[in-house]
């Protein structure tokens, strides 16, 4: 009975998000007070309708119920009541579900949160994320339902992938999918900009909260990811330029830039046209990840398996979206001309400098991404795009980015002079200097530069920092008085640009990792890193829906035990599947890493590595979502968007 009332509110919502996304649009239009006032509780009764169903599946995994053919097929009893629950959205038809909960959910943010804005702007906002949802809401009923029911149900579920269940399931696809979405909401702002035929200061302010929230929530879920990919795959890396991990990449490198844009249309009314382009840009890429990851196009091991019709229906809903977004683009362009007027060295300069970077960077990565399943598809050309191309292409449009990162916070608004700031960096550019003279005698020429770049960043967003609280230049009480009554923005994104730099710092540190495959008898050693590793036992032991293997393995430095290893092999008597469960230890600079491959005649294969600097990468990327965070808790943000101008005639512009 619950997933028939499950399946009930999956179809009232489609329902009302039509009727959101009608009302919303046409009020304004019609100027009816009435669709003003009803937009946001469509809003409201949508994300309730849509919470009840995704509540109703949670209960029938909880319970296995396996009359659900969702619950059959990625469930089981045996499967531990955590994982039973993330199970719901381990899977292509939960995770749609997921999908379009958030969806709601930033619906009924900008309908609660959103009451400062002009009522038509928020009637138009609701109005295209209401559209929006319908479609996936469709799509859900139509061709992915969750609540599926078979008969008769078998004795006990399939069971979950063994490689999902692990508790960073419980938090990275709910974190990134949330990234992901929330750029729905600067996606809804820009389209109602188009519609309204205006973009000011005051829009500039009201998207910005929104985009930043989901670059925090992108940020932490690629971080999340990242992480969960190292320990419990056993591939022994962070990154591997995965398809699947680049079409998580491309949205946040336009998200980055469309952060950057946002702040010159709020501060200096310029860059309309580009900021809209980013944010149609930068949700369609949700869009099209979403698509890439369901349709089989591309072969990977974060992919869903899903049916033609699926990946069809994805492909029509995207085409209208981006589609028809870019034709409103072209069609209302003209009214998006810029006011503000810079110089060529200004802080608009570094950013759009910035953008272009980026956007660059996402060009080569959106081509070498989708050029080889494409000509396959259409030509029958077997091509291979891998991490080569990847790092070639990527690490020289990096560098000018991390250059602009340090000069650009502290180059004026409007007209700069360049040398006083270069003066003002002097410790940060010796910093680097000094780095990568270190490095390079060591003849590791990409570490250099890269552990260089990511001094240069931290160095200058701290010396930023000591200048606007006037450090050394009085007592220190004084500075930090005025280190507490900064704008916590200021402070926000002094610590996304450190964050940025530590992780630049573990990703060219992980450059200079050491690893090895060894198979070894009880008692043998191996050296690696500086480090002698001895296997000295393997054992069963018992799991809670799994049997295991593990290789007790001692790492020594100059005869002192330094710590016990204890990879692992793990069967799953459900799925009749092995993996291997990496044994990691970590002082916060470093990284022990230990797989257990596989056993041979009494002995075990190994994968040994040292990893220098892996942390950072994930303490980077923390950092970043921090200081974003610490953006987000200024009451500037938050509160307080700047009134319209009245336009020519009188009447305020809503």
């Amino acid at each position: 009975m619950i997933p028939e009332l499950g399946h009930f509110c999956l179809a009232m919502a489609v329902a009302i998000a039509c009727a959101q996304g009608v009302v919303g649009i046409a009020g304004p239009t019609l100027r009816d007070p009435r669709a003003l006032a009803a937009a946001p509780v469509l809003t409201l009764l949508h994300f309730t309708a849509i919470l009840l169903s995704f509540l109703a599946l949670v209960w029938a995994g909880v319970v296995s119920d396996f009359t659900v053919e969702n619950i059959a097929d990625f469930s089981s009893s045996a499967t531990p009541l955590l994982y039973r629950i993330t199970g719901v959205w381990g899977n292509h038809d939960g995770s749609i579900l997921l999908w379009c909960l958030i969806l709601s959910l930033c619906g009924a943010a900008v309908a609660v949160g959103g009451r400062q804005l002009p009522a038509s702007l928020r009637a138009r906002v609701l109005g295209v994320l209401g559209l929006v949802s319908c479609g996936f809401l469709l799509f859900t009923l139509a061709v992915s339902d969750p609540f599926t029911r078979i008969w008769p149900p078998p004795a006990n579920g399939a069971g979950m992938n063994p490689i999902l269940q692990d508790p960073g399931l419980a938090f990275h696809p709910p974190v990134l999918y949330t990234g992901y979405v929330g750029f729905s909401v600067a996606f809804a702002f820009a389209i109602a900009a188009l519609i309204e035929g205006r973009i000011d200061a005051a829009w500039g302010r009201w998207v910005r909260p929104w985009a930043l929230l989901s670059w925090c929530f992108l940020t932490g879920g690629i971080t999340l990811g990242s992480w969960w990919s190292y320990y419990t795959l056993g591939w022994g890396g962070f990154w591997f330029w995965d398809p699947v991990e680049n079409a998580a990449l491309l949205p946040w490198l336009t998200g980055t830039a469309l952060l950057h844009c946002a702040i010159v249309v709020e501060k200096r009314e310029a860059l309309k046209a580009w900021t809209v382009l980013l944010a149609i840009a930068t949700f369609s890429l949700s869009l099209s990840g979403t698509f890439l990851v369901r349709s089989g196009i591309l072969n990977s091991v974060h992919s869903f398996a899903a049916a033609p019709d699926q990946g069809l229906f994805i492909l029509v809903l995207l085409a209208i979206t981006i589609g028809g977004s870019l034709l409103l683009f072209a069609v209302r362009a003209p009214v998006l001309a810029a006011s503000g007027i810079y110089a060529p060295i200004s802080r608009e300069s570094a950013l759009i400098l910035n953008n272009i970077f980026l956007c660059a960077i996402a060009a080569v990565v959106f081509t070498g991404t989708l050029y080889p399943p494409f000509a396959d598809l259409l030509f029958g050309i077997q091509l291979s795009v891998g991490a080569p191309f990847f790092n070639q292409t990527v690490l020289p449009l990096a560098g000018p980015i991390i250059l602009a990162m340090g000069v650009g916070p502290m180059l004026p608004w409007k007209r700069a002079d360049l040398l006083p700031v270069l003066q003002r960096l002097w410790l940060a550019g010796a910093v680097a200097v000094l780095v990568f003279i270190s490095l390079a005698a060591t003849r590791h020429l990409i570490a250099a530069l890269g552990l260089a770049g990511g001094a240069w960043v931290i160095m200058s967003a701290l010396t930023d920092l000591a200048g606007r609280i006037r450090l050394f230049r009085g007592p220190p009480g004084q500075a930090l008085t005025r280190l507490f009554s900064l704008p916590r923005a200021s402070i926000g994104a002094a610590l996304g640009h450190i964050g940025f730099g530590v992780s630049v710092i573990g990703i060219a540190a992980m450059t200079l990792a050491t690893q090895k495959v060894i198979v070894l008898q009880p008692g043998q050693s191996t050296e690696l890193g500086g480090y002698s590793w001895t296997l000295k036992d393997i054992h069963d032991a018992p799991g809670p829906n799994y049997s295991q293997r593990v290789a007790d393995v001692v790492v020594s430095n100059h005869g002192r035990t330094v710590m016990t290893l204890h990879p692992s092999r793990r069967f799953f008597t459900a799925q009749h599947t092995i993996t291997s469960d990496a044994a990691i230890r970590t002082n916060g600079f470093q990284d022990v890493y230990a797989v257990f491959a596989d056993e041979h005649d009494g002995g075990a294969e190994l994968r040994l590595n040292r990893h220098p600097g892996a942390p950072e990468i994930w303490f980077g990327g923390l950092i970043m979502a921090l200081g974003g965070f610490c953006s987000l808790s200024d009451r500037r943000l938050r509160v307080g968007a700047p009134f319209r101008k009245r336009v020519p005639g009188g009447r305020a512009a809503v």
